[in-house]
């Protein structure tokens, strides 16, 4: 591989003199090529048990199409590592609008602390959430009915195997008929005014609550009831309908609708229940030094997730995760690599402040720095230019052109300022400039629309130039992100209380281009 990149390269003068190998050797780098991914198949087959979350609900609902493909994919991991470390509460780092702490929340039966430093994210996640438990229902009642058709469309291939299983199963619950007349009316009354105790719970009086629910699920009469709700749960989808039906006499029918109606009862107890799962999006800047004790005062045994964390908070959240004993797992998705801090990259020691790469000390004794021009680049998708959705050469083009003319006609080679996502919001090359020059505060009245066009033509023929250079650096963008995860899961393997940690290959990189997790469990033990 060595000798690909060499060859690509003139020996003199160093450039670049074979644009195929560059590429053939950038190929060879990346993550899918290293060999180093964990597939997610294979951790969810080793993660897998029994799920309570599966009622067929679709994020697509109330999600875009590349939100919901993340929360979905990523929702059902996070489950399936939470169900293996035995643990029910998730603190989702920089949780933005709530999208995957809401999901998790109403879906699989966690309770979430969403943390974001934006307060109207999170006033936006307060308020998405009210909206989303409100319609909650539809949702489950859309997401049953495609479990049902799913059902009939494999009953129809086994239909003796099918009516064989309905006839057993109206058999035992005819059998029970009689106990639960006795029984079912006390029970559901409980039911209810302990699931409308719960919906109405503070985070303060939750703690009381959960232990009066437990002390009530001891008895003879919950265990009944489970037990009828495990046999709702395997019935298929008109068995009620039939159990009613006109089969049996009017004597029979009055005795099977009282059966009907406390099943019926204590399904929509277990449906009230899973809606009244805690979810508290909660407004805090996380470091590494944040004390999460600080922000969740009834932390207890937990993971810690992260979807698209930005800059250094998923290097944060990695170092959070190894220093609180607390926390039992990570699954951390990072992005937005070209605001990452970098310890070598600027030559003033700052021995007090804690660096976003690197992370490992095997990097760290190399002096190993990527540079910001690196870093944007590892930005870049190069699965979705590789499907034809290009890069935006004119915007390139004008910002570079901007350039040329901040620094020739105003001086300035560096600005803390950003022109931003001006070229969107502009009707030219000369609306693009002016909006830009208010933006970085400097005077546009001493440049004239004249001066401004001439720059325009004078590098109009090298457009092409900034598309074929862009492109290279899209080529190498896997190459960057390489060194940026590796180095966390480096971090991972050289700390002592991790039982397992790798990178997994979690989205459609077309759909959603920062597609890796780091994810690492801690020994059972720690």
């Amino acid at each position: 591989d060595d000798d690909i990149f060499s060859s690509a390269f003139c020996e003199n003068s160093e450039k670049l003199i074979d644009v195929h190998l560059f590429a053939l050797a950038a190929k060879n780098y990346s993550l899918s090529s290293l060999g180093v991914c964990t597939p997610l198949e294979d951790v969810l087959e080793a993660l897998k048990g029994d799920s309570e979350g599966a009622t067929g609900i679709k994020p697509d609902e109330f999600m875009n199409n590349k939100k919901s493909h993340e929360v979905q994919v990523m929702s059902e991991l996070v489950d399936s590592i939470a169900n293996y470390c035995g643990i029910k509460q998730v603190i989702d780092i920089g949780s933005g609008k709530g999208y995957l702490s809401s999901f998790l929340s109403m879906q699989y039966n966690l309770k979430v602390y969403g943390i974001d430093s934006s307060s109207s994210n999170t006033n936006g996640a307060h308020e998405r959430n009210r909206k989303l438990k409100k319609h909650w229902r539809a949702y489950q009642s859309r997401g049953r009915e495609n479990l049902k058709s799913q059902s009939l469309e494999k009953a129809n291939d086994r239909p003796v195997e099918s009516e064989i299983k309905c006839k057993t199963i109206n058999e035992e619950l005819l059998n029970n008929a009689n106990s639960l007349q006795n029984q079912g009316q006390v029970i559901i009354q409980d039911l209810v005014r302990s699931c409308a105790f719960t919906e109405m719970a503070t985070p303060e009086t939750n703690t009381e609550t959960e232990a009066d629910l437990v002390t009530g699920t001891q008895s003879h009469e919950t265990k009944l009831s489970e037990d009828v709700l495990a046999i709702l749960n395997v019935l298929p989808a008109d068995a009620v309908e039939d159990f009613s039906s006109s089969h049996y006499n009017c004597g029979e029918l009055c005795e099977e609708e009282k059966v009907q109606r406390k099943m019926t009862s204590l399904k929509t107890k277990a449906r009230k229940s899973s809606e009244s799962n805690l979810y508290f999006p909660l407004t805090s800047c996380i470091t590494a030094e944040t004390e999460l004790n600080d922000i969740i005062t009834d932390l207890e045994d937990c993971m810690m997730v992260g979807l698209h964390t930005c800059g250094d908070l998923a290097a944060n959240t990695l170092r959070i995760f190894t220093a609180k004993p607390e926390i039992k797992a990570v699954c951390s998705v990072g992005c937005c690599y070209h605001l990452l801090s970098e310890q070598f990259e600027n030559q003033e020691e700052c021995h007090d402040q804690v660096w976003g790469f690197p992370m490992c000390q095997y990097l760290k004794d190399k002096g190993w720095c990527c540079g910001r021009n690196a870093r944007m680049s590892a930005c870049l998708a190069l699965e979705r230019v590789a499907v034809g959705q290009m890069l935006p050469t004119e915007s390139l083009f004008y910002r570079a052109v901007l350039q040329v003319i901040i620094e020739e006609i105003y001086g300035v080679t560096k600005s803390d300022r950003h022109v931003g996502k001006t070229f969107s919001k502009s009707s030219s090359f000369i609306d693009y400039v002016r909006r830009s020059l208010k933006k970085l505060e400097l005077d546009d009245s001493k440049l004239p629309d004249s001066c401004i066009m001439d720059y325009y033509e004078k590098y109009k023929h090298r457009m092409n130039e900034i598309e074929a250079f862009n492109m290279l650096k899209v080529v190498l963008a896997p190459c960057i992100e390489v060194l940026i995860l590796l180095d966390r899961l480096c971090y991972l393997k050289e700390q002592e209380n991790i039982a397992w940690s790798g990178l997994v290959k979690l989205f459609d990189p077309v759909k959603s281009p920062r597609c890796y997790a780091v994810i690492a469990l801690k020994n059972q033990l720690c």
